[in-house]
């Protein structure tokens, strides 16, 4: 029988096929101890287990903390608009005029009835002089006195009766002018010029000064959120650069459609747009994770490493399994690392 021509290759060929592809995995998952300069404080992070906050993505609003109507107290037609919306106003600022032409009219006879008041009495004052000196020289009764000086009094209070009339319609000439309750960001101005309105109408929306953000948390997150919790904004989110970090104020205790409400405070939010969406991230719990800035972590070849300090001289990279990027006020660019190091680990610039 013919000996078959097939070859099969021998284990020196195998291995030297297999080797390319052997050294490759070496050299990517190989521990390389290097020897390296001795790490000051400033290049070396220690690492240590940390309770950090299981972040959730909510979205929020910018809100005025309470949008504060100004309202007229007097009715008429607008005879005044000295604002627009998104005009800054101030605390008692003149934002309208409110006028009613009968209160003009009416001020006109008072200031009439008043002419002719001030002219008896000074008449009735005279006569009351002329009556005292008759009196004294006998030629006139007491009784024509008494006469005489009741007209005196009669005339002073009808003048002090329409003097009081006349500023009670002072008043509501000087309560057309609606005065802005407080200082902010105007929202609207329903009404122009000309328009009729009724006493206690609102002629514009103020939203109030210091906007917050108004969180609309799932009821299931309730337990973990309570005022002075931190909140991190993205500052793209808000056109600034960075992380920026707020703190709950109120927590609202009325669950609405399944969500809680609260407010948080974070600087440099704005004060112009108002119900503008932005994400935010809160507290869903916390938990315990090792935390180490991002400029320890280098990647090669698609896999993460971290540099080890062994001694004064040697060094060790280590793969690790990087997380979510953990952001805090105290480290910026903190990253988590899930698995790889232990507490005690000596981390070296890579």
């Amino acid at each position: 029988m013919r000996q078959s021509q097939l070859s099969f290759p021998y284990e020196g060929e195998l291995y030297d096929r297999r080797c390319p592809m052997l050294l490759r995995l070496l050299a990517a998952f190989a521990i390389m101890i290097v020897p390296i300069p001795v790490a000051t404080a400033a290049d070396a992070h220690v690492v240590a287990a940390v309770r950090i906050s299981d972040d959730k993505a909510v979205f929020a609003t910018v809100e005025a903390p309470k949008p504060v109507p100004a309202r007229v107290r007097t009715g008429g037609t607008v005879a005044q608009l000295t604002i627009k919306e998104g005009d800054e106003v101030t605390a008692g600022q003149v934002i309208a005029t409110v006028g009613d032409e009968k209160l003009a009219l009416q001020m006109k006879s008072l200031d009439a009835q008043i002419a002719g008041l001030e002219a008896q009495l000074a008449q009735a004052k005279t006569d009351l002089s002329r009556t005292e000196s008759l009196f004294e020289r006998g030629t006139t009764p007491r009784a024509r006195l008494d006469e005489v000086r009741t007209s005196v009094n009669v005339a002073e209070n009808a003048l002090r009766a329409r003097v009081a009339e006349r500023s009670v319609v002072d008043r509501q000439l000087t309560e057309g002018q609606v005065l802005s309750p407080t200082a902010g960001r105007v929202l609207s101005v329903p009404y122009t010029i000309g328009a009729v309105v009724l006493p206690g109408e609102v002629v514009a929306t103020i939203a109030e000064q210091n906007f917050v953000l108004r969180l609309r948390v799932p009821e299931r997150h309730a337990q973990f959120l309570k005022a002075g919790d931190r909140v991190r904004v993205d500052g793209a989110e808000i056109g600034l650069s960075g992380t920026r970090f707020g703190t709950i104020k109120l927590v609202y205790p009325q669950i609405e459609d399944g969500r809680v409400t609260a407010d948080a405070v974070v600087e440099s939010l704005g004060d112009y747009f108002v119900a503008r969406r932005i994400r935010v991230w809160v507290s869903g719990g916390e938990r315990q994770a090792f935390v180490v800035p991002s400029s320890f972590v280098s990647t090669r070849f698609g896999i993460d490493y971290v540099t080890l300090q062994l001694g004064s001289q040697k060094s060790m990279d280590v793969p690790v399994q990087r997380g979510r990027a953990h952001p805090t006020p105290e480290m910026s660019d903190g990253v988590e690392i899930l698995s790889g190091i232990k507490t005690g680990d000596r981390l070296v610039q890579p």
